[in-house]
C-alpha cells in the first residue's frame, strides 16, 4: 500500500480546510491555524490519502490512417447524466486523407471514470479552421462547461499558419456533449493567452485558467494565469496580478513550470490539480508528476508543501503525467492526464515520433472505499484460444485490503466448456511472473451469460488477467473481467 499523505486533526475536521489540512499534514501548526479560522470543507477526510494508478493506458492513439494516430493528449472530463466524456486532442499522419497536419479535438465515452473508454466516431469532434483563419493549423486543449440540460460551452486553444507560435483561445457551443459543436463568430475570444486549462463560473463571473506565457519557464511549459469575463464570449480581461501559480524554485520537482491544470470549486475553496515538470532534455524525461494547490478567492493559490500528490513513479513505465484534468466523485478524485513512457521501445516509434497515451490515476479521499477497475474486455474469444498478457493493463492493488475478481462471458448454445481466468502478479507492474498466482473458472451454462465473483487474497502490488476459452469448437462473447478494490 502506497500512502501519499496521512492526515491528523486535533478536535475534529469539520472545517473548510479539511482538504487543505489533509494535504498540509506535514505542518501541524498550519493545520491548527487554518482550522480555527475556516468554515467546513468535506472534499477530503482526515484519513489516509492514497494514489491508485489506473488501468493505464485507458485511451490510446488511433490506428493507421486515423485522425489521431500521431499524437494524443488529455483534455477535460465531464459527466452528463450517467455518461462520462473524456475530451482530448490528437493529430494525423496521413495528410492525403486529412489535408493538413495539426491537432484536432475528439471525445471518448464511458460508464465509469476508469473505463472502459470508447472513442466516439472516426472523425474529429472539432476540426481545423478554414485555410487562412486563426485556428487553421491546430485546435487543442478542450475545456467544457455545462450550463444546462442542452447548453454546453467548449473553450479551446487554436493556432494559425500565419502566426505559428501564437496560441489563442476560442469558443464553441453545442446542445449535446457529442456536438455538433459550432465555433462562435467572434473567435478568438482571447488573443494569445496560451493553453486553456480550466473554466469555472463563480458568482456570475467566468474564471479561465491557462498555461501562459507558453515557454517562459521551459520549452512548452509556463506558469498558470487567469482571465475573467461576465459572459462566455467575453470580453476577457487578464488578471493584473498574474500568474496565479508560479513555477517552483530552482531544484524543485516543478521548477520547469506546468502543462495544464484543472480548477475545481467545492465547499468554499478553489482546488487546483496540475502537472508540474522538472527541467528536462528530452521532453519525455520531464519527470512530470501531479501537484495540488488551493485558494480561497481563485486568484492566490497556495501549494501543498508535500507535493506531488500523484507520483509518476507509482505508475508502471511512466516518464511523465502531462495535461492534467481532475474530476471529483466522492470518495475519489480522478486525475486524467497524458502518459509518456520510460521504456525507449514504448516511448518512441520509427520516424522519431514520441508515443503518448491517455491515463488516469485515482486519489482515495476517505475510507472505506469500493473501486471497480476493468481488467479485460473482449468482444469475442475463439475456441481453444487465450488472451495475451499484453492485452491486459497493469492493475494496481495499492491500498486494497480485499480484492474481488468478477468474470463474465456469454457461451454458445452448443458449447461444452466454459472460461478459465488466470491471474499473474508483479512487484513493479512491468515484469510479470510466468506462473499464475490464482486461477478460477467462470460458471458455465450453455447458451447463457454467466458471471462469477471470487475473492482474491494476495500481497502483490500489481496483477494482470488472462482469459482462456476451454471449449474446443465454440467461441465466447462479451468477456468482461473486473477487479473490485475494497479498502477499509
Amino acid at each position: 500500500m502506497t500512502v501519499v499523505a496521512r492526515f491528523r486533526t486535533a478536535g475534529g475536521w469539520c472545517t473548510l480546510s479539511t482538504l487543505t489540512l489533509s494535504l498540509l499534514a506535514a505542518n501541524a501548526r498550519s493545520q491548527t491555524t487554518v482550522a480555527e479560522n475556516s468554515p467546513r470543507n468535506a472534499l477530503l477526510s482526515a484519513r489516509s490519502f492514497l494514489q491508485i494508478p489506473g488501468p493505464n493506458p485507458i485511451i490510446s492513439r488511433g490506428p493507421k490512417g486515423s485522425w489521431d494516430e500521431y499524437y494524443i493528449e488529455a483534455g477535460d472530463v465531464i459527466k452528463d447524466y450517467e455518461t462520462y466524456y473524456f475530451y482530448y486532442h490528437g493529430a494525423p499522419v496521413d495528410l492525403q486523407r486529412w489535408g493538413r497536419s495539426g491537432y484536432r479535438i475528439g471525445v471518448a465515452t464511458a460508464n465509469h471514470p476508469v473505463g472502459p473508454w470508447i472513442k466516439s466516431g472516426d472523425k474529429p469532434l472539432l476540426d481545423l479552421g478554414a485555410p487562412g483563419t486563426w485556428d487553421d493549423a491546430g485546435v487543442a486543449c478542450p475545456v467544457i462547461l455545462r450550463e444546462g440540460p442542452a447548453k454546453f460551452f467548449m473553450w479551446y486553444c487554436g493556432i494559425g499558419s500565419k502566426e505559428p507560435k501564437k496560441w489563442s483561445i476560442g469558443l464553441a457551443t453545442a446542445s449535446s456533449p457529442l456536438g455538433p459543436w459550432t465555433k462562435v463568430s467572434t473567435n478568438p475570444v482571447i488573443d494569445g493567452f496560451g493553453y486553456v486549462s480550466s473554466v469555472i463560473k463563480h458568482h456570475g463571473k467566468y474564471l479561465l485558467y491557462s498555461e501562459h506565457p507558453i515557454g517562459s519557464t521551459a520549452n512548452d511549459y509556463g506558469p498558470m494565469s487567469l482571465a475573467q469575463a461576465e459572459s462566455p464570449e467575453g470580453p476577457w480581461t487578464p488578471w493584473s496580478g498574474n500568474p496565479v501559480l508560479s513555477a517552483g524554485e530552482k531544484g524543485a520537482w516543478d521548477d520547469a513550470g506546468y502543462s495544464e491544470a484543472k480548477v475545481l470549486y467545492r465547499d468554499g475553496v478553489f482546488h487546483m490539480f496540475y502537472g508540474g515538470a522538472k527541467e528536462f532534455v528530452p521532453r519525455r524525461l520531464t519527470q512530470e508528476s501531479i501537484g495540488y494547490a488551493y485558494s480561497f478567492d481563485g486568484y492566490h493559490f497556495i501549494k501543498y508543501s508535500g507535493n506531488p500528490v500523484a507520483l509518476r513513479e507509482a505508475s508502471p513505465n511512466t516518464a511523465a503525467f502531462g495535461e492534467v484534468h481532475a474530476f471529483f466523485e466522492p470518495p475519489f478524485m480522478y486525475l486524467f492526464h497524458t502518459i509518456r513512457y520510460v521504456d525507449p521501445e514504448r516511448a518512441m516509434i520509427p520516424g522519431g515520433i514520441q508515443v503518448e497515451d491517455l491515463g488516469v490515476d485515482v486519489l482515495v479521499t476517505q475510507r472505506p472505499f469500493y473501486l471497480p477497475v476493468p481488467i479485460l474486455v473482449r468482444e469475442s474469444l475463439p475456441a481453444r484460444v487465450s488472451t495475451k498478457l499484453s492485452e491486459c493493463p497493469p492493475i494496481s492493488l495499492n491500498g486494497a485490503s480485499r480484492v474481488s475478481l468478477v468474470a463474465e462471458g456469454k457461451y454458445e448454445a452448443a458449447a461444452k466448456a466454459g472460461m478459465r481466468v488466470h491471474i499473474r502478479s508483479s512487484i513493479d507492474g512491468t515484469a510479470y511472473d510466468t506462473t499464475d498466482v490464482a486461477t478460477f473458472e467462470n460458471d458455465f451454462h450453455p447458451g447463457e451469460v454467466c458471471r462469477k465473483t471470487v475473492e482474491f487474497k494476495s500481497a502483490v502490488r500489481f496483477i494482470k488477467a488472462i482469459a482462456e476459452n476451454l471449449d474446443g469448437t465454440q467461441s465466447i462473447s462479451g468477456i468482461k473481467i473486473t477487479a473490485v478494490l475494497n479498502g477499509e
